[in-house]
């Protein structure tokens, strides 16, 4: 099999002749860009500048002699740009490391910490000195929202203002054409399954303007309110869709969007609540992919949200990562037994909070073996960690573990 063959037999829950494997095949499959340089490293790969293609989360671009080494059968869409040096600028990561960041999302020193700023000026987020990534410092509809001006608040919030290649080398009026133009090209290029990332985020985009703690108050105490934020969003993630969907919907696999509805100890939200809010327009942008005969529909999506999969699915989703198995009721066992006919589970396959980070190499591989045991079966599984591998895991442990998933351990 190819390696897009291989993707799309599991997504149609057909068994490959080996595990797929997804290695930064969108921004939560990733690896820190200090891991990755100790990761090529410790494999003796040749030195190069670490491109850190996701300023807020500090991820590298991982180039093609790891992902050939790993056997990674995916490709995220955003390769297909930023391919020349004028695309990117000199930087520094947290540990001293010279890199590069594209020059659109250059952060800016000030005293004691680097800064994210938006056109406008505005700061939108903050890495004081010790810490490896940014976070949001300036919510725009914290104290008044006004819907007509959710574009310029968007513009001003640190999450949906910077963006990771392409960015804004496909805005404008010609973007449609550069984006058309790229996909086709790494279709051509590449026999990996292309992953593009869209976004259409509901209830995160709601915490990123207001703040967690009042969106959730806003749908709870001022539901019709909530609902006309919603609507507006959504109004503006179909024009977008249908944009992104004539540029590049013949030359993806997956199309990615995110809503991370879990947390450690459970969902967000109630079943009813999502019902309510999010499932009518969730399937609304969903099925907009799929009237077009689109690529499979997948949510990123963090926490647990066993109590929410029926309606996801119900919605039209065909898969989901990262698959936190820590959380309650994400139990794999339960999770591929319940759902595995129904939805591709794309991760889930080795624990980053604990294992991955903190055990052995061997604790690692044993841990790889036992869970790709349950998933496998009946196909409807890809390989991919828990979320993104973080600045401390050591690269034996990374080693370890795409070595046990390729059977070469």
């Amino acid at each position: 099999m190819t390696s897009r063959e291989r993707v799309l037999c599991a997504l149609r829950h057909q068994e490959t002749d080996r595990i797929p494997v997804d290695l930064s095949g969108h921004r939560s499959s990733g690896i820190s860009a200090i891991a990755y340089s100790r990761l090529r490293d410790y494999l003796g790969l040749p030195k190069r500048r670490i491109r850190v293609y996701d300023p807020i989360q500090q991820l590298a671009i991982v180039d093609e002699d790891v992902l050939l080494r790993f056997g990674v059968d995916t490709i995220e869409l955003g390769r297909a740009f930023a391919l020349e040096d004028r695309h990117w600028a000199e930087w520094v990561l947290p540990n001293g490391q010279p890199c590069l960041m594209p020059v659109w999302a250059c952060p800016e020193r000030v005293t004691d910490a680097w800064v994210l700023r938006s056109e406008s000026g505005r700061e939108m987020g903050r890495m004081p000195d010790g810490v490896l990534y940014f976070e949001q410092t300036y919510y725009p509809f914290q104290e008044q929202d006004d819907l007509d001006r959710l574009e310029e608040a968007l513009s001003d919030c640190m999450w949906t203002a910077v963006g990771s290649p392409p960015g804004p080398l496909a805005a404008g009026p010609a973007g449609a054409v550069v984006l058309a133009e790229g996909a086709a090209r790494l279709r051509r290029e590449s026999d990996r399954a292309i992953i593009g990332l869209f976004g259409g985020n509901l209830l995160e985009i709601g915490q990123m303007l207001y703040r967690n703690d009042q969106f959730l108050m806003l749908l709870a105490a001022e539901p019709q309110r909530a609902h006309r934020f919603l609507d507006r969003l959504v109004e503006r993630h179909l024009k977008n869709l249908d944009r992104y969907l004539g540029a590049v919907g013949n030359n993806i696999d997956l199309i990615l969007f995110g809503d991370d509805l879990g947390m450690q100890s459970g969902p967000q939200i109630s079943p009813a609540t999502y019902r309510e809010f999010f499932q009518p327009r969730e399937r609304q942008m969903w099925q907009r992919v799929k009237e077009r005969s689109g690529p499979a529909v997948m949510l990123h999506c963090c926490g647990g949200v066993r109590e929410l999969l029926p309606g996801l699915i119900d919605a039209g989703l065909d898969a989901i990562n990262p698959v936190q198995i820590t959380c309650r009721g994400m139990d794999p066992r339960g999770l591929k037994k319940d759902f595995g006919g129904r939805l591709t589970f794309w991760g889930g396959a080795c624990d980053t909070r604990h294992t991955l980070s903190g055990a052995s190499p061997e604790a690692v591989r044993d841990n790889v073996r036992e869970l790709v045991e349950i998933w496998r079966p009946g196909g409807g599984f890809v390989f991919q960690q828990v979320h993104n591998i973080m600045a401390d895991v050591p690269p034996g442990n990374i080693v370890a573990m795409y070595d046990a998933v390729n059977g070469t351990a």
